[in-house]
């Protein structure tokens, strides 16, 4: 089965264009690097919790939106090699990310259904 990496983050609200323009770029770049899909999701119904939430967990303020994005892979071998072509790609060292880094979320899980 295939592999996918996910991402959470919070983007100030004034970025969405900025954002969007970072994602292609770098869409461009996962895919190079084998990545078979890279889908973008702009927050519109992510409510506060009172114990979690995703807007708690990238500590999201008034003036952010919350960012999911996922990335697909053939495998977890194809993503590690991608991976490592990717951060060594000179494209993204010029594409610098248009929110806090450190309070975004991620991580990569293996495929357990596809229906």
């Amino acid at each position: 089965m295939s592999y996918v990496d996910c991402m959470i983050a919070a983007v100030p609200t004034a970025n969405k264009q900025e954002y969007l323009d970072h994602a292609k770029l770098a869409g461009e770049v996962f895919k190079k690097h084998g990545a078979l899909k890279l889908i973008e999701h702009w927050g519109d119904d992510v409510p506060e919790g009172e114990v979690t939430s995703l807007p708690m967990a990238v500590q999201c303020k008034p003036n952010e939106t919350v960012v999911f994005s996922w990335i697909s892979w053939p495998s977890k071998e194809a993503r590690d090699t991608g991976m490592q072509g990717i951060m060594s790609d000179p494209v993204m060292e010029e594409n610098p990310m248009p929110f806090d880094g450190k309070r975004m979320i991620f991580g990569g899980f293996d495929v357990i259904l596809e229906i």
